[in-house]
């Protein structure tokens, strides 16, 4: 997997600049960016609906290009919606994970999927 210099903070001020020239700030709206976020994550879980695990794991250019495009529309979404409400993302994400280590420590988690309450 390549990696870009951009940042996040990158992806948010130009998603801005995108917004404002089209004068679409008015449209995004929290709910209305959280329904297109939804909207475009249940098109990413189109592109495995019907795979087995193991065909998910294996797929084919086209659909890696169809996938990559869908999870692209959710990082924009979900970047647009992050700045609208005024969210460090990564912030955000580093004080969940600490959430997480504490609700899964390895001792306890590692190895299974079962949910925190039934560790």
């Amino acid at each position: 997997m390549t990696r870009t210099a951009a940042t996040l903070d990158d992806l948010r001020d130009a998603l801005r600049r995108f917004a404002a020239a089209r004068e679409w700030e008015q449209f995004h709206t929290p709910k209305n960016l959280a329904m297109a976020l939804a909207v475009e994550t249940a098109e990413l879980l189109e592109q495995f609906q019907w795979l087995t695990p193991a065909q998910s794991m294996r797929i084919d250019a086209r659909r890696k290009r169809a996938v990559g495009e869908e999870i692209t529309d959710v990082l924009l979404y979900l970047t647009r919606l992050a700045d609208v409400l005024d969210i460090d993302p990564m912030a955000a994400a580093r004080r969940k994970m600490r959430i997480n280590a504490r609700k899964y420590p390895v001792r306890r988690a590692k190895g299974n999927a079962r949910k925190s309450n039934e560790l």
